[in-house]
């Protein structure tokens, strides 16, 4: 079988990439150890090798103790050589992350300002990514800007096209990135925190994300990239409707997951206060424990349903669910009493994720176009 010259350059590319992205797995490590786990040639990691330090994206770090013949050189990753910041943009906040070109999240700030369509609000976001990006000299390493946003977003054809959390309709993107001095990409939020979680993931496959916020959101994951479906809506676990003609939710309909398993069940019990919540449900409050029980005894449905029809691990994050490692043992056990195949409920992911999740995820996928265009 003879390989064009196309497809050739196409299997150097991405052996390149394979190498950059186990050196940036490494602490430190040999051009031998790089052979065994890539399962290349010594020719071809000795090529991968020098081009990635030309890029200033690997460099030598001395050499390892001699075994008997020449020692061998030890290289490490130039993690900061590339940045990539993060945006998740919400109703009454705008978050901004940076991560390395290994993922690992280097800053974050929070800004508390309410999403409006006029001028001042645009005006307000770039000048919040500049300085951001400016307070440590950041602005010539950074890959780009991806923006997470709540609601269903047409990057193709530049348009965030339904966010009632916005209050938008068909908004173009353009007017977002207008005055940001970066190349902007736009995603989902809770794809973007999806890809977060699977990044963290040392196991990989394949993976769902559930997000339990004030709005509940969700993501598909297929070989670390998020299943978006026809119209761009797939994951909207929210509106899966738990009970039929049931309480209403904010979308009009009625019996919806949302309306049951959302942040502000649990936050309204406590004056609004999420965390106070859960500081109550720790020192024994009667009330307080009777609604976590019906809350997830209705999660356990959700949840079900999720491992049912993917079949693969189900990660439970946003607000609620970075309290589940402490608070989820009942959950576990509901799942396994209505697990139809075996009494498991090993597949319940932790989120592993607590902080800024969309933000950073929207950053991962910036440094993941880049590593994949070397």
């Amino acid at each position: 079988m003879t390989v064009s010259p196309r497809n050739n350059m196409d299997v150097k590319r991405q052996n390149r990439v394979n190498t950059l992205r186990c050196i940036l797995a490494s602490e430190r490590v040999s051009q031998m150890e790089l052979t065994h786990r890539l399962a290349l040639s010594w020719p071809t990691i000795l090529q991968n090798v020098k081009e990635l330090m030309e890029l200033g994206l690997v460099r030598e770090d001395g050499v390892y103790a001699s075994t008997g013949g020449r020692k061998a050189k030890a290289y490490v990753p130039v993690r900061d050589a590339k940045v990539a910041v993060g945006v998740e943009l919400a109703r009454d906040h705008v978050s901004v992350v940076m991560t390395d070109l290994s993922g690992k999240l280097l800053r974050q700030a929070r800004g508390a300002f309410r999403f409006s369509q006029e001028d001042i609000y645009f005006k307000y976001l770039s000048g919040l990514v500049q300085r951001f990006v400016e307070t440590d000299g950041a602005a010539d390493r950074v890959l780009g800007v991806g923006f997470a946003l709540p609601g269903v977003v047409d990057e193709e054809r530049g348009l965030l096209r339904d966010s009632r959390s916005l209050g938008l309709r068909n908004f173009p993107l353009s007017t977002l990135s207008g005055q940001i001095a970066w190349p902007c990409r736009f995603f989902n939020d809770t794809n973007s925190a999806g890809l977060a979680e699977c990044h963290l993931r040392p196991e990989g496959g394949d993976m769902v994300y559930l997000s339990l916020g004030d709005s509940i959101g969700g993501a598909i994951l297929r070989d670390g990239r998020p299943c978006t479906g026809d119209r761009l809506r797939a994951g909207e676990f929210g509106h899966n409707t738990l009970i039929p003609d049931g309480l209403r939710c904010a979308c009009g309909k009625q019996g919806c997951l949302e309306a049951y398993c959302s942040a502000k069940v649990l936050a309204d019990q406590a004056g609004g206060n999420l965390s106070a919540f859960f500081e109550s449900l720790q020192t024994g409050d009667p009330e307080k424990r009777q609604v976590w029980q019906e809350y997830l005894e209705h999660l356990a449905v959700a949840v079900n349903n999720l491992h049912a029809s993917f079949d693969c691990d189900v990660v439970v994050g946003g607000p609620v669910g970075v309290y589940l490692k402490e608070f989820g043992e009942l959950l576990r056990a509901l799942l396994v009493e209505r697990n139809p195949f075996e009494p498991d409920a090993s597949y319940l992911k932790d989120c592993s994720c607590s902080q800024e999740a969309a933000a950073a995820g929207a950053a991962l996928a910036q440094t993941d176009a880049y590593l994949e265009s070397l």
